[in-house]
């Protein structure tokens, strides 16, 4: 095995283990909308949702994040992902959270994801790089 073949294999364990740290964190926030424990319900409520949300909320994250775990559907979970953020950003901004703790944590979360899957997958990497 070369360096370039080493360093695309670290490249990948590296992605792999962040990819698995945001999928477990998001199949988790899935099942508690799905389950929808009080917390998860009192915080939805004071978000401007009403509670009825949570059942299709978790459904759809839950497809999103096993799209985005499968190898072969990687790229389209990931941006599926993106645009679920996109309106946990939108619902932030609308309440008036804080920008840097509340507003932008789904943002940070995204550069995660995407930087799990470029850092997983060559032709993500090919693709950004014009390979």
């Amino acid at each position: 095995m070369n360096n370039q073949q080493k360093s695309t294999r670290k490249m990948t364990i590296a992605g792999w283990i962040i990819s698995g740290l945001f999928i477990m964190l998001l199949l988790a926030d899935s099942i508690g909308k799905l389950l929808k424990p009080e917390p998860v319900v009192q915080s939805t409520l004071e978000l401007g949702y009403p509670a009825s949300v949570l059942t299709g909320l978790g459904i759809v994250l839950g497809i999103c994040t096993i799209l985005y775990a499968i190898p072969r559907f990687s790229v389209i979970g990931a941006v599926l992902l993106t645009a679920y953020l996109g309106g946990a950003v939108a619902t932030h901004v609308r309440v008036g959270h804080p920008l840097f703790s509340h507003v932008l944590f789904p943002v940070y979360m995204g550069l995660f994801i995407w930087a799990g899957l470029y850092l997983r997958n060559q032709s993500v990497r090919n693709l950004l790089t014009n390979k």
